[in-house]
């Protein structure tokens, strides 16, 4: 199945599991949509339009999409509805490349661009981020790296005891302090802990708090200070986690963390328990920053490296268009 080469099975199963709300939505609604027309016109046109932006595609992102399918259907005038599967995968996989900044291949397993590989993680309570950050703690380690974790959010004693509770979960080092110390005084020490034991990959919490814009600034820059005392590089990865349930929400989440600080990763999370898949692809396309990893699931294993072809090669399976 080509790209699925590159897929353990039970990654293939995950990925399929998870996806299968918006699948579902998604396909009975185009289907209904191109039911008695052989020609892909302006009413299926106009229907796709709206089953997309139902799916949190968003609005602009969806217009493009329409757009392209429009042009291509005009200089090719034997395309019939019976392509429109095929179109539209074409036409999401080209939107996602334009994505591609720093772009990590496959696997957990993978060299990184530098050791330790610094995750400064952002993102409001409530998303998934202290277990976004234990997943990927656990998948880190059992593909062989050594991690070191910071509890930077200070402002929580929950968010530290619940970090904890991964690290001794997945075996791996925290670096902590108490409740109210200086964010950035744990991130110093978390770095430093881990350059002094070669650790592979550090991964940094912090507040879940939406502050003003120039607070939220504030205190991220001054991480990012602070770490660059110990590498001038760090943070390599800063990872927006974002709640793929709440669509609009996720969006507006993105805008304000975006403009606060210096996102380069985006982590989607609760994709299977959604039928807004689609606000994958509306986001990576809005904000111009890939997608890194997609949650599908409870368990640590359902967090995936995100790869654009498997996830819309998936997406479209079995579509009976």
């Amino acid at each position: 199945m080509g790209i699925f080469s590159f897929f353990k099975k039970q990654d293939k199963e995950t990925l399929d599991k998870g996806l299968q709300k918006t699948k579902e939505s998604v396909f009975s609604k185009i289907t209904r949509a191109i039911a008695g027309k052989s020609t892909i016109d302006d009413d299926v046109l106009d229907n796709l339009e709206q089953i997309l932006v139902e799916a949190d595609v968003g609005v602009d992102t969806t217009l493009k999409i329409v757009e392209r399918i429009q042009e291509r259907v005009s200089k090719d005038k034997y395309l019939g509805t019976n392509e429109l599967n095929r179109l539209l995968q074409e036409e999401i996989v080209t939107l996602l490349k334009e994505n591609t900044l720093g772009e990590r291949s496959l696997s957990f397993s993978s060299e990184l661009s530098n050791k330790p590989y610094v995750i400064l993680v952002v993102g409001v309570n409530g998303v998934g981020k202290t277990t976004t950050i234990g997943k990927l703690a656990y998948n880190f380690k059992n593909a062989g790296k050594k991690v070191v974790l910071g509890a930077a959010d200070t402002f929580r004693a929950a968010a530290i005891d619940q970090l904890k509770v991964w690290a001794d979960r997945t075996g791996v080092e925290i670096v902590s302090q108490n409740m109210g110390a200086d964010p950035a005084s744990v991130a110093f020490d978390t770095l430093k802990s881990a350059i002094s034991k070669q650790a592979d990959v550090v991964i940094i919490d912090t507040a879940g708090r939406l502050h003003n814009k120039v607070g939220l600034m504030n205190e991220l820059g001054k991480i990012r200070k602070v770490l660059q005392k110990l590498d001038a590089t760090a943070p390599q990865e800063v990872l927006l986690v974002l709640d793929a349930s709440t669509g609009q929400n996720a969006i507006e989440q993105a805008k304000q963390f975006t403009a606060a600080t210096e996102v380069n990763a985006l982590a989607l999370t609760k994709l299977d328990g959604t039928a807004k898949g689609g606000v994958v692809i509306g986001i990576s396309d809005m904000f111009k920053i890939p997608v890194r990893y997609i949650g599908l699931g409870e368990k640590a294993e359902d967090l995936q490296i995100f790869n654009r072809e498997a996830f819309v090669e998936t997406l479209f399976e079995d579509a009976k268009l």
